[in-house]
């Protein structure tokens, strides 16, 4: 798990952030709810996405580069988001 931490850098989270308020907030507007609460729980979850996978044992997303990274993290959130959405 620290390997991953260390392959993924500040930098790679921060990148993850952004990807997740991004997809929140498109969630949001779309269902024309709290942007603001679907962006912040959108980065949460993108961000939380890649540690969960390799906790799990996936070790071909360390391999697999920023973008894959970035790739399961816009997907982690958009299902976090959908299951938020879908108990709401």
């Amino acid at each position: 798990m620290e390997g991953l931490f260390e392959g993924l850098g500040a930098a790679a989270l921060i990148i993850l952030a952004i990807v997740g308020l991004a997809v929140g907030w498109v969630a949001g507007a779309m269902t024309g709810r709290s942007k603001a609460l679907y962006a912040v729980i959108g980065a949460v979850a993108a961000m939380a996405t890649p540690f969960l996978l390799a906790a799990l044992g996936v070790t071909a997303l360390a391999a697999g580069g920023l973008l894959l990274i970035l790739v399961v993290g816009a997907i982690g959130a958009a299902i976090v988001v959908a299951l938020i959405r879908a108990i709401k």
